[in-house]
């Protein structure tokens, strides 16, 4: 299954509220790690990392980061919805469990959330 950066509960929960089946969120999820694995160097020198695990990097970044993305990417609209929700909700897992959840949803206001595997 794809996004093994991205807990199973951060999955079920996003793909319950996600406008994409439950089956396709997955691999959506891996073709956006695809592409920003490729990118985390440059991740790494432009955006504030939130936290930093064995399994992944977790960033703040500018508002509209998912938009661009997106395009990028080539997803539609919902399927870009889907897959900002897991990627957000994977940083507000995180930061409940290391006391950091006020940070976090402090920085949300303002900054999207990216989360990135490692390899």
């Amino acid at each position: 299954m794809g996004g093994d950066h991205i807990d199973g509960q951060v999955l079920l929960l996003a793909a319950a509220k996600a406008s994409v089946g439950p089956q396709r969120l997955p691999d959506l999820v891996e073709v956006v790690q695809s592409s920003l694995g490729d990118r985390l160097p440059e991740y790494r020198r432009e955006y504030e990392v939130a936290f930093e695990d064995p399994d992944r990097l977790g960033f703040f970044v500018e508002a509209d980061h998912w938009a661009e993305l997106g395009r990028q990417l080539g997803l539609g609209e919902r399927e870009r919805d889907a897959v900002e929700r897991v990627h957000t909700e994977q940083l507000r897992r995180v930061g409940r469990n290391t006391d950091r959840e006020d940070e976090f949803e402090t920085a949300l206001d303002i900054r999207e959330a990216v989360v990135i595997g490692r390899d």
